[in-house]
């Protein structure tokens, strides 16, 4: 895509210097900046932290999976549990199905806002 268009708009200097300042805090264009916010798309900043959130996030999960994992050899090894451990596991399990299918959620949100 090539761009041939130029805009030109007058604003202050200093708001222009407190836009550079923006752009330069944010590691983004200027251009970027107008253009993005003009169109309601998220910066492209803002995208990488949430990249970043959202590979955070995974990794977590794969850390607590593990350690179910983990839990289901000892008993398969030991086999027994007992009843409180059981319960305890049975509410752990539960408790994580619940926060995965919210994290879900918010990711379906963010991807979304992320294709804009």
């Amino acid at each position: 895509m090539v761009k041939e268009d130029l805009i030109k708009i007058r604003i202050e200097k200093f708001k222009k210097e407190d836009w550079k300042k923006f752009c330069l805090d944010k590691n983004i264009s200027l251009t970027s900046l107008i253009v993005n916010s003009v169109e309601g798309k998220i910066l492209e900043n803002d995208r990488r932290q949430i990249i970043a959130f959202i590979e955070k996030q995974d990794n977590l999960f794969v850390k607590i999976e593990t350690n179910i994992n983990q839990v289901a050899k000892i008993v398969n090894g030991q086999k027994f549990i007992g009843e409180i451990e059981l319960k305890n596991f049975s509410n752990q399990l539960s408790e994580i199905a619940i926060i995965k299918k919210k994290q879900n959620e918010m990711f379906e949100k963010l991807y979304s806002m992320l294709t804009k």
